[in-house]
């Protein structure tokens, strides 16, 4: 059975820095990518940031480049997603993903952002 646990989120004042962490377990599959995304309250769930694992190229939403970083442990399954300068507008549920070739595509539960101005 695949599990997504993530932890890191919080409030915190616009300007700070959160880590966000997705501990992957069960994989029973070649993992091509894993990321982050966001949906805010009356939004569409959007890319944050997207890891692929073949290569190690990144791809971030134009909003977060240069403030925001994703990483992978391979050694734990784990990703992370290190968000700096917040913003209000960064307030959101952000939820990780893992998935390979179609249709093996997972979530985790989802963790609250909420940064204060």
């Amino acid at each position: 059975q695949v599990q997504l646990v993530e932890s890191g989120g919080g409030l915190v004042q616009a300007g700070g820095s959160l880590r966000l962490s997705c501990a992957a377990s069960g994989i029973f599959f070649t993992i091509h990518t894993m990321g982050w995304y966001r949906q805010a309250p009356g939004k569409q769930r959007e890319l944050v940031a997207q890891l692929l694992i073949s290569g190690g190229s990144t791809n971030y939403a134009e909003s977060v480049k240069g403030r925001f970083t994703i990483s992978r442990d391979n050694t734990k399954n784990t990703v992370y997603l290190q968000m700096n300068s917040l913003k209000p507008e960064d307030t959101a549920v952000y939820y990780c993903n893992v998935a390979g070739r179609s249709p093996f595509s997972y979530w985790g539960q989802g963790t609250q952002v909420t940064v204060s101005s």
